[in-house]
């Protein structure tokens, strides 16, 4: 393809993408008053008010949107790939296709993660209250920001297993250097977790760098296995 018909292709598969976000979004707007009192249950009394005259309506958006995003995520992984895919080897091919339904399988963990953290969250932070001195009026606004936040960050980093096996499956990573280098993985899972989870709550860094470990230890125990490391030095000798 010359460089015009790359931009065509790019900008046809962006614009089903959108369509595809939006729809979903749709959805996620008729059904955002169920998923409001679902996600508000681990605030006292189960109600939080907004300030602004729009911000009941801006919830109600981030919510759909979210929900789009979740429920287009197929469809633009999938626009995403075949963009991509004429540009790789038949072996990167082979590598990373089984792997791409996994992103929403993995995302949607994320998602659950991120929901049963939520509550220790909200509890730890609200904890800090003084009766008749220091009181919260929770703002839609600020929570379902937290709460949007949260659930992306976890749905994303929830990615992390699927990276590692396609270095692995393409040679760049081994499992032997996963081994060797579990202490510093570790120490660098900490320090992102901290910096990525949007509140100052302890809880969810500890959960989130907790189920980040587990994965990588698992990615270590599916590679091994599946004789990844003999996978690796093969392609290395015929290269």
């Amino acid at each position: 393809m010359s460089l015009v018909e790359h931009l065509s292709e790019l900008r046809r598969r962006v614009a089903i993408s959108i369509v595809a976000v939006m729809l979903g979004s749709a959805v996620g707007f008729w059904f955002a008053p169920a998923i409001i009192e679902l996600l508000l249950r681990p605030v006292p009394g189960g109600r939080v008010v907004f300030l602004s005259l729009t911000g009941g309506f801006s919830v109600y958006l981030r919510i759909a949107l979210i929900v789009g995003l979740l429920l287009a995520l197929p469809v633009v992984l999938y626009q995403l790939w075949a963009f991509v895919a004429p540009g790789l080897t038949a072996r990167e091919r082979r590598a990373a296709l089984p792997w791409i339904p996994m992103t929403v399988v993995f995302f949607i963990l994320g998602a659950a993660v991120a929901y049963v953290t939520l509550p220790y969250a909200v509890e730890f932070l609200l904890s800090f209250q003084i009766i008749d001195t220091l009181e919260s009026m929770l703002t839609a606004e600020a929570y379902f920001g937290f709460v949007t936040t949260i659930f992306l960050v976890f749905g994303v980093t929830m990615q992390f297993p699927i990276l590692l096996v396609l270095l692995a499956k393409l040679g760049i990573l081994s499992v032997d250097r996963l081994r060797h280098t579990r202490r510093y993985v570790l120490l660098g899972i900490v320090i992102f977790a901290v910096v990525v989870t949007p509140g100052t709550d302890p809880i969810s860094p500890v959960i989130m760098s907790s189920v980040m470990y587990l994965l990588y230890e698992g990615t270590i125990l599916v590679l091994g296995r599946t004789g990844e490391d003999a996978l690796v030095s093969g392609r290395g000798q015929d290269g």
